[in-house]
């Protein structure tokens, strides 16, 4: 592929969700960090115990509030439907526990822009100096099977910091992907590349607040739980043996320089 020269992003008809459970230190910050950058942004709060919620008041923002706490898989749905329900072009999506910084998000909408058929994601692993041990080599796993089951190699498999097309949207919520909890952000990447949509990977830098909480992904369950989803994808395709020959190939990554977009647009 001849190198990018991404351009400003137009915010137009693109929303930015952050899916919140128990968030109170972070989320206030993130959205309107978020609210610089686009003037829609969706917060869906999944049953959260805390004040999340009320941090957000005074804030030109949507808020959805799921009654009891349901998983990721859930509050991503409840955002895709929302915005496909109002017309969107795509969605950015970042994790509510401070660990994506919402100004990079530009640079994976500017990629997208010049890529629309992609599945675009925000990359840590190459940042590896920065990446806890143990959540690395389970990241690193779960990328082996993943790729292989989606037939192209997947740089950050496990990155919640992503762009997803309205086509991409319809796939996740529609039958072909059954997925709950973090499972569903695996799924959604071997479903979406079947009905040609491929990943596409843009460098982040790893963030791990001194004072953010306790992750919600659970290293060893959650990635068990991704690992029987994809074998029994790769099962029903007879193992897929040229899905696994491709995905021993170099990922694609791509370094957008910080200069090369503007704040906000649309």
């Amino acid at each position: 592929m001849p190198p990018l020269e991404p351009r400003a992003p137009s915010w137009e008809d693109v929303w930015i969700v952050i899916p919140a459970y128990n968030e109170a230190r972070t989320i206030r910050g993130l959205a309107e960090a978020a609210l610089a950058l686009c003037p829609r942004v969706l917060v869906v709060d999944d049953g959260s115990t805390d004040s999340t919620a009320q941090r957000l008041e005074g804030l030109e923002l949507t808020l959805l509030r799921h009654p009891r706490n349901q998983g990721k898989a859930a509050s991503l749905r409840t955002a895709f439907r929302h915005a496909l329900a109002r017309d969107a072009a795509c969605v950015v999506t970042l994790d509510g526990d401070g660990q994506h910084d919402p100004n990079d998000a530009s640079k994976l909408l500017a990629v997208w822009r010049r890529r629309p058929g992609h599945l675009v994601i925000g990359s840590r692993l190459h940042d590896r100096s920065r990446f806890p041990p143990a959540r690395y080599a389970a990241n690193r796993f779960a990328c082996f099977w993943i790729s292989w089951a989606a037939g192209h190699p997947i740089a950050d498999s496990q990155s919640g910091f992503r762009v997803y097309s309205n086509a991409v949207m319809a796939v996740a919520t529609s039958g072909r992907v059954r997925s709950r909890g973090f499972t569903l952000e695996s799924e959604i990447l071997i479903e979406a590349a079947h009905q040609g949509h491929p990943t596409l990977a843009v460098t982040i830098p790893g963030r791990y607040p001194i004072d953010a909480r306790a992750s919600h992904y659970r290293a060893v369950v959650d990635t068990a739980r991704i690992v029987v989803m994809v074998a029994g994808r790769l099962l029903r395709r007879g193992m897929h043996p040229l899905g696994l020959w491709r995905s021993l190939k170099r990922p694609q990554v791509l370094a957008v320089p910080a200069s090369a977009v503007l704040d906000r647009q649309g």
